[in-house]
């Protein structure tokens, strides 16, 4: 019965306890979280929040477990609300008395921690200054040495789950990153000297200007470190770790100094096969290492010896070595053999401009195609110096039959060389090609190559390259791509400064074709915003290209234009081509162009003088739509054109211009005699309409004319024809929509008005109404291919006659009133008889019977003019136009 008491009574005190193992934490989480802000506020300068602060006893019992959740710390002045740090969930453990102190006396003493999928984002600006200078000045101590943080930290263990880290430096132009870290470590820290056990997987990457050296690259380290925390040293006692799956050892020891950081560290990798260096490649390009034979050696091993420090590095001697090794993938066809490697990374003196490279030797064999090459670069930091050769021949097809990398452009063909170079980073830099030193021939041939930048592939036949200090010499350079071809010779004054860093491409160059078809270097396809693609093409000119190029091709076609015997020259810069006078046959007469193209904008531009001697003016206002547009009605003539245009404007996704974007100015020339009216429904309207003028006969010789347009209208400037002695003048306006804004002026003799009027002129028998013309307005409107037109004929024909009657009624005056009578009465239908001469008071007596008299008989002759057929007006005209 006393133990069953007892156990009841354990049972009792069990519960108690495991209810205050639950309660105790709601109890003491407030003060958890003003402990947490007051440590972040007193510590850092920075902006600290976070979610929540949670606190347990049951889970990590017998030690208390607090947790920070969604942690994010952003930076002050000069990295103004930048993100630093982020974490998911921070928590640390500590005895379970630490929850009972006064935090404002004593600290609490954390022995573990676990950080999940934290993010650290570190910089370096322009100036040198750091965004992770946070921490507050350390001048909290009190008298006694203790310190008035919140927390006191004396870790046992800790561990960082899936987390990451990056560090721009801006000045350098160099990042660095770790990211999928896992990271462990285990250890007392409560004496001067200690032992961190570590265990480290992570992807890292590496990169400085343009250069990639470690890109998502596996490393794997288990490291056993001893802290001598009285002399600030650290050492690596038993260390293994991998890079991709190269295995590697390396001892040695790293103590803080007041002048820096003194170390001697030695490394090696414990293995000989050459499978290892076959490890170091990028894992972006690295291979299934298991199905790979390797047959020689490779070894690694290395020396970091003496001060790191503002002034000075390490003495290094790293060396890397193989001797007759080779490898083949089981899944490829051919084996690369003969592998000699010998290269080094040395500095003796500590000084970071003296450290060098030297590569003895860089050799390999495929098939029976050797490659050999050697190497020193100096003065890594300031004025590299380099001096390498190159000797041996590469099959480029060779390269996917040897090692499994996907290509993202076909690539082959044979290169032969050999070359000799000497030459400083800074003479590439300053264009100072006299200081380049390169002596030696490159040979090209059956090259092929393609990209998504080009339609089709560039197929290199042969091409011919000689080296010569300061200059390189293209002997010859035969291609083809699509159905155009192309040979070239020239020189290039920077070929290395154009292969090894940003400069661009400058040369001169000679080029010879027999077909040149604009579509061969166009994109074809441009993927959409929904990952479709359409049909539209594209052309950019090389931004890495300034060079002159004089061409001669004997054919260009370029939409549907075929340009023969195309001469002259293009100097491309900036992604832009200026033309200077380059000439072409085109419709049977001489195209001559000079000014720009630009692709440096989104949308192309151009700015162009076109002169055109001798075209024929049917075929090219029908098969040049711009031509077609200012002028369309010019089709139906029959003969030669000399024009000059100025023009600018965009150019549209087939390299075309934008018709609604062109302004400009155009003079033209007609060299022509005949007109076929009845292909122009403008033309057989306005021969309806006007019956005195028989337009196939219209003379267009010499005929000269100017215009202008933009935004998508063409204005006319007046101009004029002549048919016999009817003075014609037209001016107006025109859309490239073909809506009609037109006026065509006829100033028509009186005699090609029809009998009734000729029939007046005769009886009047006056000379002088020989000179009277009337000008006869025809309103030009609608479409091209819809014409409304309308004249003014018939108050013309009014205007003229009244005319007429004043003429003779002025003369007819002076002569006396039985003139003026007589006169009257004939014209107005009055009898022929004599009458009684009047004088002028019995004329004004009359006027008012005369009036009516003179009205009557203008109606008459209107009458028989507007109402009289087509076909006896039409004889008259032609009968008049004889006489």
């Amino acid at each position: 019965m006393k133990m069953k008491k007892l156990l009841k009574i354990l049972g009792v005190i069990l519960i108690i306890f495991v209810l205050l193992l639950a309660l105790v934490p709601l109890l003491l989480e407030s003060k958890i979280d003003t402990i947490v802000q007051r440590y972040a506020d007193n510590n850092l300068n920075a902006k600290v929040k976070f979610d929540d602060v949670s606190l347990s006893l049951l889970s990590s019992f017998p030690k208390a477990s607090m947790s920070i959740e969604n942690l994010e710390i952003r930076t002050l002045h000069p990295f103004e609300d930048e993100l630093l740090a982020t974490s998911k969930l921070i928590s640390f453990e500590m005895p379970i008395m630490e929850l009972f102190k006064d935090t404002q006396d004593e600290p609490i003493n954390i022995t573990e921690i676990l950080a999940e999928e934290t993010l650290l984002t570190l910089v370096s600006n322009l100036d040198g200054k750091v965004n992770y200078d946070i921490l507050k000045p350390t001048d909290t101590a009190n008298s006694d040495g203790s310190s008035t943080s919140a927390f006191q930290f004396n870790i046992e263990n800790y561990e960082i789950k899936n987390s990451a880290l990056s560090y721009t430096d801006q000045a350098e132009n160099l990042t660095f990153s770790l990211t999928q870290i896992n990271h462990s470590g285990t250890g007392l820290f409560t004496s001067d000297l200690n032992e961190l056990i570590t265990h480290t997987d992570a992807k890292i990457g590496l990169a400085t200007d343009s250069t990639q050296y470690l890109n998502n690259n596996s490393i794997l380290l288990d490291a056993t470190i001893e802290i001598d925390f009285e002399n600030e040293k650290y050492t690596f006692k038993d260390n293994k770790g991998y890079i991709n799956a190269l295995p590697l050892e390396f001892y040695g020891y790293v103590q803080l100094v007041e002048e820096g950081q003194q170390m001697d560290f030695t490394f090696k990798n414990p293995e000989s096969s050459f499978k290892g260096f076959l490890a170091i490649i990028p894992e972006a390009y690295a291979a299934d290492l298991n199905e790979i034979e390797t047959t020689g050696n490779f070894t690694l091993n290395g020396i970091f010896k003496g001060l790191y420090s503002e002034k000075t590095i390490p003495q290094l001697d790293i060396k890397l070595s193989s001797n007759n090794s080779s490898f083949k993938f089981s899944s490829l066809p051919k084996r690369v053999e003969n592998i000699m490697i010998n290269a080094a990374v040395q500095n003796e003196t500590g000084i970071l401009d003296e450290t060098y490279i030297t590569i003895n030797n860089f050799d390999f064999k495929i098939d029976d195609n050797s490659f050999k090459s050697s190497a020193s670069i100096k003065n890594l930091t300031k004025e590299v110096l380099v001096n390498a050769a190159i000797d041996g021949v590469l099959n480029l097809a060779h390269i996917k039959d040897v090692y499994p990398i996907q290509l993202k452009n076909q690539l082959s063909g044979i290169i032969t060389t050999k070359l000799n170079t000497n030459f400083d980073m800074n003479a590439i830099e300053q264009n100072a090609y006299q200081r380049i030193k390169s002596v030696g021939t490159l040979n090209v041939k059956d090259v092929v190559f393609s990209s998504e930048d080009i339609v089709n592939p560039i197929q290199i036949n042969t091409a011919d390259v000689t080296f010569k200090p300061g200059l390189t010499t293209v002997q010859s350079f035969n291609a083809i791509s699509g159905t155009s071809d192309i040979k070239a010779t020239g020189t290039v004054k920077n070929l290395l400064g154009f292969l090894l860093s940003d400069k661009n491409l400058i040369g001169n160059f000679n080029v010879n074709s027999n077909r040149f078809r604009l579509s061969d270097f166009m994109v074809s396809e441009v993927e959409t915003n929904d990952n479709t693609t359409s049909d539209k093409t594209a052309l950019k000119i090389p931004q890495f290209l300034d060079c002159t190029i004089n061409a001669t091709v004997k054919e260009v076609v370029y939409d549907n234009l075929n340009l023969k015997n195309v001469v002259g020259q293009l100097e491309i810069k900036d992604q832009g081509a200026t033309l200077n006078k380059v000439t072409s046959n085109i419709f049977d007469g001489v195209l001559e162009v000079s000014g720009k193209i630009s692709t440096a904008n989104d949308i192309p531009d151009f700015n162009l003088n076109l002169g055109m001697s001798q075209f024929d003016i049917s075929q090219s206002f029908t098969d040049l739509q711009f031509l077609k547009s200012i002028a369309p009605i010019a089709k139906v003539l029959q003969g030669k054109l000399n024009s000059v245009i100025e023009l600018k404007g965009q150019l549209n996704d087939e390299f075309t211009p934008n018709l609604q974007s062109i302004s400009g100015n155009a003079f033209a020339e007609l060299l022509t005699s005949k007109i076929d009216a009845s292909k122009s429904p403008i033309l057989a309207e306005l021969d309806n309409k006007i019956n005195f003028i028989d337009l196939d006969r219209l003379d267009l010789k010499n005929l000269k004319s100017n215009l202008s347009f933009s935004n998508g209208q063409v204005l006319v400037k007046p101009f004029n024809l002549k048919y016999n002695d009817i003075n014609i003048e037209i001016s107006g306006t025109h859309s490239f929509e073909n809506n009609l804004d037109y006026n065509a002026v006829f100033n028509v003799p009186a005699k090609y008005l029809g009998g009734e009027v000729n029939s007046l002129l005769k009886r009047i028998n006056n000379s002088e109404v020989n000179n009277i013309s009337i000008p006869v307005t025809a309103s030009i409107g609608g479409t091209f291919s819809s014409p409304n037109i309308s004249t003014d004929l018939t108050s013309g024909v009014s205007s003229l006659t009244k005319q007429l009657i004043e003429i003779e009624k002025q003369k007819l005056i002076d002569k006396g009133s039985d003139k003026v009578t007589d006169l009257l009465g004939g014209l107005l239908g009055g009898t022929s008889q004599n009458t009684t001469k009047q004088d002028s008071t019995k004329i004004d007596s009359t006027s008012n019977t005369n009036k009516t008299k003179v009205k009557d008989g203008v109606k008459s002759i209107l009458g028989g003019i507007l109402n009289k057929k087509k076909k006896t007006t039409t004889e008259t005209s032609k009968d008049s136009t004889k006489n």
